[in-house]
């Protein structure tokens, strides 16, 4: 999964809204808001070649939660140092990297691509159809590739696939491009 793949990941099976986007030259920073409205760090650390997210990184990152008044983080690379991962224990930030994503709820993960497909509708259609005959993307239904990845998440969202479930949030990501 890419790194601007990870940060919609998050922003989607956490249900953020995002509100504001910045990018610096080796991070970008993200900031959204839970579903209880408390402000959260999305910050992805782009490594130059292979160099990994180290203590001192950490720590500015606590700063910043300090100084912004943010409830909570998530940092997010290729490799952090052990000593960068006690850190962000000791500071309580959350991380993801190649290595290691937190656990995640599956079916928040389906309803996140449910929710993109009913919008995804919303925009092109002016609804979202309830029953397949409903759907105007196109003259044959099986041809609208929303309602397609919709159903196709709900197969595996029913067969318990959340790695297909990722693709098909991936898919759904792709769709809006």
């Amino acid at each position: 999964m890419g790194m601007e793949n990870k940060i919609s990941f998050i922003v989607a099976v956490n249900g953020y809204k995002v509100i504001k986007k910045e990018t610096n030259a080796n991070f970008t920073d993200v900031t959204a808001l839970d579903s209880l409205n408390k402000k959260v760090l999305l910050r992805l650390i782009e490594p130059v070649s292979n160099e990994c997210v180290v203590s001192n990184d950490v720590k500015n990152v606590a700063e910043l939660i300090k100084r912004d008044n943010y409830d909570s983080a998530i940092l997010i690379s290729k490799k952090f140092t052990n000593n960068a991962v006690d850190e962000m224990t000791k500071q309580k930030i959350e991380h993801v990297s190649d290595d290691y994503l937190p656990p995640f709820d599956i079916e928040k993960l389906y309803l996140a691509i449910v929710d993109f497909a009913n919008s995804q509708c919303q925009k092109k259609c002016g609804k979202v159809p309830v029953v397949k005959c409903d759907c105007a993307e196109k003259k044959v239904f099986d041809l609208c590739r929303t309602k397609a990845l919709a159903d196709s998440a709900k197969y595996h969202f029913e067969q318990g696939s959340s790695g297909l479930l990722k693709n098909d949030l991936k898919i759904a990501l792709a769709l809006t491009k």
